[in-house]
């Protein structure tokens, strides 16, 4: 099990990284009370869905409780069946108090100080000293911005940039409506038909039989290849832009043979490509006697 306690400065960017780190496919886990942290490692390994990476935010939110951090760090580094890391993350005084300026947000030791916020920082960072010096990440943000924090929890924590993006393949019928929740939505509804041919029309494309069908045409072969051509020419790009998940949608009349046939190809073309695909068939199901 690996196990990423995230802390450092109020205001530095840890809600931002705690964010990426749960799209990279943490089980993320916020202002926890250090002295819980084990026992949430625990409940997780007794969890039925396997959980084997952890990202727990703990810093200065969590009172005299933060004071434990360093024990708890301790008892967790000895554990030899988890690998303990800890990523801080800072920002020059200045910064902090403008960011808290413009978010009109209190900084947690504010009652504390009287509103003294060089005072709070000042004091934070007397209390978080320990956990810098024992960091095996660490993070300045104070000139990065949303996008350039994201770029470098990514590099840090992927073997590869396009780790980051889940493609959902998914087939529909038109009939049933279109799917709304799709980035890229192809319509194949141009393509012969299986539903007119007597054998074929109880079978979906999930059977070989019906995918035989579609693809024995040229003009199916041909728009799946451009399709395929202008998928892997954007997947980079969205990748790029920071995009976590993106969703592409073949449609047919009604969701049974040529969309399942294209959707199970494409996901077979991604996977190929070693990206991290999910596939759903949204109307497989749906009344079988209209296509």
């Amino acid at each position: 099990m690996e196990l990423l306690i995230v802390t450092g400065m109020s205001g530095s960017g840890k809600s931002s990284v705690m964010d990426v780190m749960e799209d990279i496919g943490y089980y993320c886990i916020d202002n926890i009370p250090p002295m819980l942290i084990s026992q949430f490692v625990d409940l997780c390994r007794q969890s039925e869905t396997a959980i084997d990476k952890i990202a727990a935010a703990v810093d200065i939110r969590s009172g005299d409780m933060f004071a434990e951090i360093f024990r708890s760090w301790q008892k967790l580094k000895a554990n030899s069946d988890i690998s303990v890391k800890v990523l801080f993350i800072e920002a020059s005084d200045e910064v902090l108090i403008k960011r808290y300026k413009e978010t009109r947000r209190k900084h947690p030791l504010d009652e504390k100080f009287n509103g003294k916020m060089h005072e709070a920082i000042k004091y934070e960072w007397q209390q978080l000293s320990q956990l810098r010096e024992i960091a095996d990440y660490y993070i300045e943000t104070s000139n990065l911005s949303s996008s350039q924090l994201k770029e470098q929890i990514k590099s840090l924590f992927l073997e590869r940039d396009s780790d980051s993006l889940v493609i959902k393949v998914m087939s529909f019928g038109f009939k049933y409506g279109v799917s709304t929740e799709s980035d890229l939505v192809f319509d194949v509804r141009c393509l012969p038909n299986p539903y007119y041919v007597p054998e074929l029309r109880n079978h979906t494309g999930l059977d070989q039989c019906v995918r035989d069908y579609v693809m024995k045409h040229e003009s199916s072969q041909q728009l799946f290849d451009k399709i395929s051509d202008l998928i892997d020419f954007l997947i980079p790009m969205y990748v790029h832009e920071g995009k976590s998940q993106l969703v592409i949608a073949f449609g047919c009349t009604g969701g049974k043979h040529r969309s399942i046939t294209f959707a199970e190809l494409m996901t077979k073309h991604l996977l190929s490509k070693d990206y991290k695909v999910q596939k759903y068939h949204r109307d497989i199901t749906k009344d079988k006697k209209f296509v």
